[in-house]
């Protein structure tokens, strides 16, 4: 029997107190009165309905996203986590994390989120600067942030920060101090994204005065410097770690394990006797509660084609630095790495992966341009 991988929950909380002009995922202006207890009920009914397709199978990490899950009641969340563990096996010592926004959240609400189970949190800094929180339309501002991130490092030994770097008029000593100022509360994780203009966003229709490609790079090699000196290291194309302490949720994304993802807009990927199927729920919260009440809560379920999957593959393995061994690609996928291995061979003389005989690996090259990389999977 063929080895099934990892499996994860994922949950999509899909409203925000504001939608970001950059934001391009699923994400809606919360209502007056949030339909919170109709919509924790259809989460629990919609993991009921998907027990057959994962039955045994334990989850080894379950992570609240959004939109701003933040937003959510400790006690909705806390009483949803004990539903969800009475419906599966939760893994021993299974990793929980909820995305927090500093505008929706205090020290009480991060206690209470710890004592409902949450065991790992997610903070969506973006910057300490008033200034750039203000041209990126969040809904809070720098006292909002460092009371967050201290909250945080009061209440959870494991917690990540999310910086961005390439803001509207940016300076390189402007990165540098978002930077520092994190590594202040001593973070276990941190993300450290580049600002990209997503199609159907206001700033991609009315683009913020961005830096230049060099002063991006000077940009990023100054956080990158700055987080190395610190003692972290860089496991992912956005992620640093120290001490090990890599989101587990993320790295079974980037190891093709597989998730099943609930909530308005969700997409999920299940392994099973009928291959790898790839899901997807409604993204308007109303269609999605009212297609789960109605006993049918994915949208779009497609089986993956035997030829699409090393690329699906390789999007994900190879954004992480140290790669996957190569034995994953054949236990994940059920494909034999021999049918590829004449593309590996060249990729490697052209020095775009690294040769080892154990591991997939980009070099420095494949990891700084990794969609031309990725290009050359493609069926």
């Amino acid at each position: 029997m063929k080895p099934i991988p990892p499996l994860s929950l994922y949950l999509h909380v899909p409203w925000c107190v504001r939608k970001c002009p950059y934001c391009d995922f699923n994400s809606h202006v919360m209502p007056a009165r949030l339909p919170e207890e109709r919509y924790l009920a259809a989460l629990r009914q919609d993991l009921e309905m998907q027990l057959p397709r994962i039955w045994g199978r334990p989850v080894e990490t379950v992570f609240f996203g959004g939109g701003t899950p933040s937003v959510l009641s400790p006690e909705g969340v806390g009483r949803l986590l004990e539903e969800i563990g009475a419906l599966v096996p939760l893994a021993a010592g299974a990793e929980i994390t909820l995305e927090a926004n500093p505008g929706t959240v205090d020290a009480g609400r991060f206690r209470a989120f710890r004592a409902a189970g949450v065991n790992r949190l997610s903070v969506g800094i973006q910057s300490f600067s008033d200034d750039q929180l203000k041209l990126l339309g969040r809904v809070h501002g720098s006292l909002e942030a460092h009371r967050a991130a201290e909250a945080a490092a009061a209440h959870f030994e494991r917690f990540n920060l999310d910086l961005m770097v390439g803001l509207p008029d940016q300076t390189l000593e402007g990165v540098r101090a978002d930077v520092t100022q994190a590594l202040r509360y001593a973070p276990s994780h941190l993300s450290c994204y580049q600002l990209t203009l997503e199609p159907h966003t206001p700033f991609y229709h009315d683009p913020p005065p961005l830096p230049d490609a060099d002063t991006l790079d000077q940009g990023e090699r100054a956080a990158h410097e700055t987080l190395r000196a610190a003692g972290y290291e860089a496991y992912e194309t956005s992620a640093w770690a120290r001490g090990g302490d890599q989101c587990r949720h993320n790295l079974n994304y980037w190891r093709f394990g597989d998730y099943l993802g609930l909530g308005a807009g969700a997409h999920g990927k299940l392994s099973g006797p009928w291959g790898i199927e790839r899901q997807r729920r409604a993204r308007q919260p109303e269609a999605y509660m009212c297609a789960v009440e109605g006993g049918a809560p994915v949208e779009e379920a497609v089986n993956v084609a035997a030829q699409d999957l090393p690329f699906e593959f390789m999007m994900n393995a190879l954004r992480l630095c140290q790669g996957v061994p190569r034995e994953m690609y054949e236990r994940h996928t059920g494909l034999s790495l021999q049918g590829i291995q004449p593309l590996l061979n060249q990729l490697e003389e052209e020095g775009w992966l690294e040769t080892d005989p154990h591991r997939l690996r980009p070099t420095l090259r494949g990891q700084r341009f990794l969609n031309d990389l990725l290009q050359r999977f493609l069926p």
